[in-house]
């Protein structure tokens, strides 16, 4: 067995109702002075006011920072951790972006960083604020990363990756995702499957075996409930499955690093701010095609995790056909399957390519070595 490393994050609380205690935990192991990161949609929804409310009633002062938004920009980065100055403790509520931003802002707040200094792998040192991640999707599996997403000034996506900025506690209270909105619901639940599956099938020197378990239970999960919690969004028990299922494949991400699939993902998002995990979505069944002459037997493998009825055919048929039961997967879910379906024009699709050719940090984890030619291609077939 080949040696690894495998960090999550220190302390993992999973709960109904378990967000409305956070007051007494924050105050414990976060302090009184606290920054909540968040976004105004999850303030308009009213996801924040019991968690608040508990805050309050704990004695917390709480300085709210609602400014986040999809692919957060630097100066929104920035500005965010200017606010974290003086706190005793940042807590992110909400979606990737939020718990994204709320990792940078409690690091930069404290260690002194800048955060040009720390984008790429192991550039960031600490220390940080203390940190809690709370979220309230299934999908980008954030609490549990020691990754960071921006968008910076010329539309290209760059992230932090270190340990450092794993958070102390991530709690995560199925109810607070019982509101998402289908769509939301089926473009995040697909994101976190692609994480479990590039993480199971990563060429990344640290794959390994707890990555790999992490993510076939996550596949389990997610292909077992994310169309009920899509078509019946108050199903509790789907709900707790997708979120608990999103966590673990982060983990498995963490440890075992994604590829292609989010190497292509990152220019749409920047340049046609389709939402993250969409953008996985439309672009994951023809990275798998792409991908299968090297790792269709990696594939064959988690397909019946996923969809069990794929059990009763042979290896390579089996790879072809889970490529096209996750098409359809997102279908049934009610999401667009092609760019142009998004607003992406085929004459930008060059313009994407060499941006995805960009992210040497995920590309060389891809299970089988991909050119600008290459992501064209996959480009022109998802288009």
């Amino acid at each position: 067995m080949s040696p690894f490393v495998f960090n999550t994050s220190a302390s993992i609380i999973f709960g109904t109702g378990e967000a409305a205690k956070i007051g007494t935990l924050t105050k414990a192991r976060l302090g009184t002075k606290i920054l909540f990161v968040t976004d105004k949609g999850v303030i308009k929804a009213g996801l924040a006011e019991s968690a608040l409310a508990s805050l309050k009633d704990a004695g917390c002062e709480i300085a709210i920072f609602d400014e986040v938004v999809a692919d957060p920009p630097e100066d929104i980065v920035l500005r965010c951790a200017a606010m974290a100055a003086g706190k005793d403790g940042v807590i992110g509520f909400g979606g990737g972006s939020s718990m994204d931003v709320a990792k940078l802002a409690a690091l930069l707040a404290k260690s002194g960083e800048t955060l040009a200094a720390i984008y790429g792998v192991g550039l960031a040192k600490g220390p940080r604020l203390p940190l809690m991640l709370v979220p309230t999707t299934a999908g980008t599996g954030s609490e549990v990363t020691p990754i960071s997403i921006v968008t910076t000034g010329t539309n290209e996506k760059k992230g932090v990756v270190s340990p450092v900025i794993l958070p102390d506690i991530a709690l995560l209270d199925p109810d607070l995702t019982l509101g998402l909105p289908p769509l939301v619901t089926a473009a995040t639940g697909i994101d976190a499957m692609v994480h479990a599956i590039e993480a199971y099938a990563s060429k990344s020197a640290n794959n390994n075996p707890v990555s790999k378990i992490l993510a076939r239970e996550a596949l389990r999960l997610m292909g077992a409930h994310l169309l009920t919690a899509v078509r019946d969004g108050t199903n509790k028990e789907a709900r707790g499955a997708m979120l608990l299922g999103a966590m673990l494949a982060g983990q498995a991400f963490a440890n075992s690093p994604v590829a292609a699939v989010h190497a292509l993902a990152y220019p749409l998002g920047g340049h046609y701010h389709i939402p993250h995990g969409l953008s996985n979505a439309l672009v994951l069944p023809e990275v798998l095609r792409f991908n299968a002459p090297d790792a269709a037997h990696l594939y064959a493998e988690i397909a019946v995790d996923a969809f069990p009825e794929l059990a009763e055919i042979g290896t390579q048929a089996r790879a072809a056909a889970f490529a096209d039961r996750l098409h359809r997967l997102a279908q049934e879910c009610g999401l667009p399957t092609k760019l142009r379906d998004n607003g992406v024009t085929r004459e930008s699709l060059p313009m994407l390519a060499d941006d995805a050719m960009k992210q040497t940090r995920l590309l060389v984890n891809n299970p089988r070595a991909l050119t600008y030619d290459d992501a064209l291609m996959i480009y022109e077939k998802a288009w």
